[in-house]
């Protein structure tokens, strides 16, 4: 009867859309209230290699690899977040520097690093935080739009220098800090 146990435990593991999973994720998904055998059913899973631990008490049911890096970092921070400031300053060409991590807003500062990428959440007061303005919604992760990412920005450091103003758009950036609540 255990091994059946362990079986639908392992089935409905592999059977979940998502592939990333908190220890209390686990403990629910599976119905284990003592904490003694859902730390020895974790381990058992880990040895078996039907789990791999992406960071103390963060585990994935696929390689880590084959996971978006932003929806590794955003799952990591397991809280709500979004990706913002230099990383979508980058990407969108209003900074030139090579940035080495991921940035992202949430309600705490935190640095870790997940598979040898660095990932820094820089903390935004929730008033701040939770104000939907330029937030670009994607099926697992939130991003700043350039103009929310500059207003961020602005707001931890108003003298921040951009290396190129041809593609900002004032007037949105403006919009948003008014929206938000930052001016």
């Amino acid at each position: 009867m255990q091994s059946m146990n362990k079986q639908n435990k392992i089935n409905i593991l592999l059977k979940q859309s998502k592939k990333l999973f908190h220890t209390k994720d686990l403990e629910l998904l599976w119905g284990i209230n003592n904490k003694s055998t859902l730390y020895s059913t974790i381990n058992r899973y880990l040895k078996k290699g039907y789990l791999i631990q992406v960071h103390r008490g963060f585990y994935s049911t696929v390689e880590l690899g084959s996971i978006n890096i932003v929806e590794l970092g955003t799952s990591a921070i397991h809280e709500y977040c979004y990706l913002s400031t230099e990383t979508v300053l980058t990407n969108s060409g209003i900074i030139f520097q090579i940035i080495p991590h991921l940035t992202f807003c949430s309600s705490k500062n935190k640095r870790i690093t997940i598979n040898g990428q660095s990932i820094i959440c820089r903390q935004l007061k929730s008033t701040f935080l939770f104000q939907s303005a330029g937030i670009i919604e994607h099926p697992n992760y939130r991003e700043a739009s350039p103009e929310r990412a500059i207003a961020d920005m602005l707001y931890f450091n108003p003298r921040y220098y951009f290396d190129t103003h041809d593609l900002i758009d004032w007037k949105k950036v403006k919009a948003i800090q008014k929206e938000v609540g930052y001016i």
